[in-house]
């Protein structure tokens, strides 16, 4: 057992330095009694040992040079080796079986550590302790599961960054990889992923240099650029944070995905779905994309058109809402948003569908609409509901039961306006003369 030198350097060579007798103390000599051929079996390390350390037919003993703080572990390891079985459960000790495991090449141990730790209650301080193990670890086949289990527990931990935004912004480069990384973040826009990202990279990184490094080589590839709005493309063109040629590239990317026809903006998500990045697929904002088509002639008029999943939906009972991106008419924003409420005599819940116009001063606006949904056998489009309305800033109008029935029929498998599990809306916005 050996003692490492208190000296920087010696420290910073890491593990080589408790190899070396140059910068370390003998402390004490263990002598352990041990089966050659069971250790080989489960080890290449300690196969290659025996095999090169013992060819002298008289030769009965070899020396390792462990530190202290390793006994402990590298005794849980042998008796693993052994026995199959661990006496240690806390999850700092199997850190250090599992650390031991993978110095002695010991796998079923270190798949063993990793079981166990994953059946350990998690917590943040835990899981970025996972996601900080030393990169040999961490590549290790063995411990891809905790690692996995570790990045799912803080994507689903820190969901909605704005809840838990001085928690998060206080995360490791680990954690926010991971935080980044989930379709479920719940964001007002990918805008909002953007700021965010920054916010955090100024935080830890008050350098320029080290900040456009982290930036470029670790968090560019989280942001899901394509689902930018284009006046916040336009900002990163102008952002001091990035590398200029790598800003450029990513807002060509995402400009080429905008004008792609959508059936082919579908194919390009797919592709992505098992790859590493998933720059564009879309997550679960909390405002809604749309897609808008506008005319000026022969009057002001646009038509939203706003697609759900049946998830989507789900989620909005007993009460919730989901609200779409801004779009324009006349220079001024709307906006559509979609409810679980209760029905006019308040006896059941059902699907609401409202318009509101963003809080711009005291401009009033006169506007015809007409709320429209795809609806089965034919897949077209079938009216809903038809109004107008003189809007001030701020105000919203709708339909509380858009569909004239419960919650529980319109959820339901048979529904009619569920087609491959997409709840397909359209709003029709004209401007009254």
């Amino acid at each position: 057992m050996i003692e490492e030198s208190p000296s920087g350097d010696e420290a910073a060579q890491g593990n080589e330095s408790s190899w070396s007798m140059d910068c370390c103390t003998v402390l004490r000599i263990r002598t352990i009694h041990i089966s050659s051929p069971i250790l080989a079996a489960k080890s290449p390390f300690f196969y290659k040992l025996f095999s090169n350390g013992m060819r002298e037919s008289e030769q009965r003993h070899v020396t390792l040079r462990i530190n202290v703080s390793e006994e402990a572990a590298l005794m849980e390891l042998l008796n693993f080796m052994y026995s199959n079985t661990l006496t240690t459960t806390t999850a700092p000790a199997l850190l250090d079986v599992l650390m031991a495991a993978d110095k002695f090449e010991v796998a079923s141990c270190m798949r063993y550590c990793s079981r166990l730790l994953r059946n350990l209650p998690m917590t943040p301080e835990s899981a970025l302790l996972y996601l900080e193990l030393p990169s040999s670890v961490l590549m290790a086949e063995a411990v891809q599961p905790l690692t996995d289990a570790a990045k799912q527990y803080l994507a689903a931990r820190y969901k909605d960054i704005t809840k838990f935004q001085d928690e998060v912004l206080n995360l490791p480069l680990a954690g926010i990889e991971a935080v980044l990384s989930s379709d479920d973040l719940q964001v007002a826009s990918e805008d909002a992923v953007y700021d965010f990202v920054l916010k955090w990279a100024r935080a830890q990184y008050p350098k320029l240099e080290e900040r456009r490094e982290i930036l470029g080589s670790r968090l560019l590839r989280l942001i899901r650029f394509p689902h930018m709005t284009c006046r916040k493309l336009k900002k990163v063109l102008s952002c001091n944070d990035f590398d200029h040629e790598i800003a450029s590239k990513v807002v060509l990317e995402a400009l080429f995905f905008k004008a792609e026809a959508p059936h082919r903006q579908r194919s390009l998500a797919a592709e992505e779905s098992t790859a590493v990045s998933r720059r564009f697929i879309e997550r679960a904002y909390k405002y809604r994309p749309v897609k808008v088509v506008e005319f000026e002639l022969p009057r002001q008029q646009c038509v939203v058109y706003l697609d759900l999943k049946r998830e989507e939906c789900l989620n909005l009972f007993p009460s919730g809402r989901v609200y779409s991106q801004a779009f324009h008419l006349g220079g001024q924003g709307f906006f559509l948003s979609a409810h679980c409420n209760m029905d006019q005599q308040s006896s059941f819940h059902c699907f609401g569908l409202f318009l509101g116009m963003q809080e711009k001063g005291s401009v009033s606006f006169a506007v015809d609409y007409e709320f429209a949904a795809r609806s089965k056998p034919t897949e077209e489009y079938v009216s809903k509901y038809k109004g107008n309305y003189t809007f001030t800033g701020g105000k919203a109008v709708g339909y509380r039961n858009l569909f004239a029935i419960p919650w529980t029929a319109f959820v339901a498998e048979d529904s009619l306006y569920f087609i491959n599990g997409i709840l397909h809306l359209r709003a029709e916005l004209t401007i009254k003369h």
